[in-house]
């Protein structure tokens, strides 16, 4: 016996109560034959073989679970739709419910002690659940709602900065001068890569500026590096903090899932304010820009896709590679083509080439593009032509229209999945490990 031959799907019942106790304990035989081998690390060649057999057979089930009952298991876990759990707050919240389904509290955090080549892959499990929630018209459209809605952390913050015109978050600043409200990331000694706080840091920031009454334009700049290669120069984002993935500390749930339903997409379409609906917008919005100084590269390029204005140094570039990493680089497949066009897309995100500012494909994802000595002034004077009614008028047609929400949602439903198998994918723990190693 190998531990994993009495992990077969149960025949599904129809009746939730029953299929996941069926599910549970269809769950516990998997954990049981996993706790059965050596860790990770010290697995042979069938060994972890076997492992694999017992996780697939379990995520199989999930799946099928899902399918039949994923609305009934949101609407119990979110009170028929009065509460609002963000993705991470779901999905701990399933593991109560709904043993089996996703992993528990106590088991991420074990798994957050190792590096990720170490780990199981539980959070395969999260985006396994989050795929079919997703995937749900009904629960989608509600959990990518809930993630529009400013979290707590802005609303203690709010009338603070309201006042002030001042918020330090760590590793963000967020400043308003007449009007008009810049956020400096300032993770400098990682040229602004992000890691689980920042992600955070910039939810709160963005949050503040879409609540702030003063605030009717906002920008996002990088701030003046400390990092040896780049010390004293103004750098947009490296991305992904490829140290951080490769020792384990990125979260599932709170970075990956939540910077792209969170304050990405909260950039593009707009803060859902608590409390009663609004009269006429039931979003509020707010016209953005960004300012690229160096390079804006994986997460950064992201970042550039969902703004109004961009501006760029003259020496400057844009790159997802995606490729050379080998995980999904967020919304950057959905969103891209509609800048560069199906080849040009192809291009940058299949085999890695970069866009330079300079170029004529610049022009493509750079509205502006002028010596980095000018960028402030630059910077100024877009914010003054955003700082119009018709603007923030014409910006929320275009937007209902060039991007619906149901199309997003469709595309993060099979986000959540890939992205969470590519996270544990060999090639992909092989080169961040390298990478990381070189960059440390």
């Amino acid at each position: 016996m190998t531990g994993t031959e009495e992990i077969t799907a149960p025949a599904w019942t129809g009746e939730l109560a029953a299929d996941a106790e069926r599910l549970a304990g269809l769950a516990a035989a998997a954990e049981k034959a996993l706790a059965e081998l050596p860790p990770k690390p010290l697995r042979d060649p069938d060994q972890e073989a076997r492992a694999e057999d017992a996780k697939v057979a379990a995520r199989r089930a999930r799946s099928a679970f899902l399918a039949e009952h994923v609305e009934a298991v949101y609407a119990e876990l979110t009170d028929h739709g009065r509460r609002r759990p963000r993705v991470t707050e779901l999905a701990l919240a399933a593991a109560e419910r709904f043993p089996g389904l996703v992993p528990t509290r106590e088991q991420l955090a074990a798994e957050a002690e190792l590096t990720q080549g170490a780990k199981e892959g539980h959070e395969i499990d999260q985006g396994v659940f989050l795929s079919a929630v997703l995937g749900s018209p009904a629960a989608g459209t509600h959990l990518m709602e809930s993630m529009l809605m400013p979290t707590p952390r802005a609303l203690e913050l709010a009338d603070g900065f309201t006042a002030s015109g001042l918020v330090e978050l760590g590793a963000v600043r967020v400043e308003r001068d007449n009007g008009a409200t810049q956020l400096t990331v300032l993770n400098e000694h990682c040229l602004n890569a992000e890691d689980n706080e920042l992600i955070a840091d910039m939810e709160t920031a963005v949050d503040l500026v879409l609540l702030d009454p003063r605030t009717r334009v906002a920008a996002l700049r990088g701030g003046v590096m400390t990092h040896p290669r780049y010390a004293g120069r103004r750098v947009f984002s490296a991305g992904i903090n490829l140290k951080h993935l490769h020792e384990g500390r990125l979260s599932f749930t709170g970075f990956l899932m939540g910077r792209e339903l969170g304050y990405i997409h909260k950039i593009y379409r707009g803060l859902l304010p608590p409390g009663p609906a609004r009269w006429p917008h039931r979003f509020t919005n707010k016209p953005w820009a960004a300012a690229v100084d160096a390079f804006a590269i994986g997460g950064g390029a992201q970042l550039v896709l969902v703004f109004d204005h961009v501006l760029a140094a003259s020496d400057a570039y844009f790159s997802l590679p995606a490729a050379q990493e080998g995980i999904v680089p967020g919304a950057g497949n959905f969103r891209l083509g509609r800048h560069t066009g199906a080849r040009l897309t192809r291009q940058v995100l299949l085999s890695g080439s970069k866009i330079w500012a300079s170029s004529p494909e610049g022009r493509l994802v750079f509205d502006e593009v002028v010596p980095a000595e000018d960028m402030d002034a630059a910077l100024a004077a877009a914010l003054r032509r955003l700082d119009s009614p018709a603007v923030l008028a014409n910006r929320r047609i275009l937007h209902a229209t060039e991007e619906s929400f149901d199309a997003f949602r469709r595309y993060m439903a099979e986000f959540a999945l890939e992205q969470s198998l590519r996270l544990y994918g060999e090639d992909v723990i092989s080169k961040v490990g390298r990478r990381a190693g070189r960059s440390s």
